[in-house]
């Protein structure tokens, strides 16, 4: 089993709290973190465009990555919203516990 760590954007701090408290609700994440506000540059429709958006961080297991992303997608006001995850390779073990408790079991 393999535990990720998972980035998201979202248009505001609002819209991140309720993707986030969802996630965390739902068991498909064990907890989340806000960074409120963020300045992000990016090409969308041809223009180049900068926003300010949160950046939501999330803690699952990679089995979980599939229903995580369909939720989010479900919640999210962007036609496609940025979800991407990394691997947590390395860390406090007692904390990976900890998350694995907090999430929907296998």
């Amino acid at each position: 089993m393999e535990l990720r760590l998972v980035y998201i954007t979202a248009k505001n701090e609002k819209e991140a709290l309720k993707i986030g408290k969802t996630l965390v609700d739902e068991r498909l994440a064990a907890c989340a973190n806000i960074l409120p506000k963020i300045k992000s540059v990016y090409h969308w429709e041809e223009k180049l465009v900068v926003d300010n958006e949160a950046i939501l961080i999330l803690k699952t297991k990679s089995e979980l990555m599939t229903e995580l992303t369909l939720r989010v997608k479900s919640l999210h006001s962007y036609s496609i919203p940025c979800v991407v995850s990394l691997p947590l390779l390395e860390g406090n073990r007692d904390y990976f516990n900890w998350v694995l408790g907090e999430i929907i079991p296998d």
